[in-house]
């Protein structure tokens, strides 16, 4: 069985233009216990609602991760940035 993680954090966009939305994940590798891979990548499969998709863990560069919140995903929940919300992945 896979292990199972909750973050609860602000969506965010990065600075420039076209810049993805995101949330935080504040752990690290370490801390989640994932073995940091080659490439930085860390295929999850991501709940948000009722909304479930396929994705990765990736890095910020400070040692924390991010989760990536497609179009698709913020429509079919009615997130925004600057909310707080919660999502589990596994």
């Amino acid at each position: 069985m896979k292990k199972s993680f909750k973050v609860h954090a602000q969506v965010q966009i990065f600075p420039q233009k076209g810049g993805w939305v995101y949330m935080r994940v504040p752990q690290t590798y370490e801390d989640l216990r994932i073995k940091k891979p080659k490439w930085g990548l860390v295929p999850i499969i991501a709940t948000v609602g009722e909304t479930q998709w396929k994705t990765s863990l990736l890095p910020m560069g400070d040692g924390t991760l991010f989760i990536a919140l497609n179009k698709k995903v913020r429509e079919k929940e009615d997130i925004k940035v600057g909310d707080m919300i919660t999502v589990s992945f596994r």
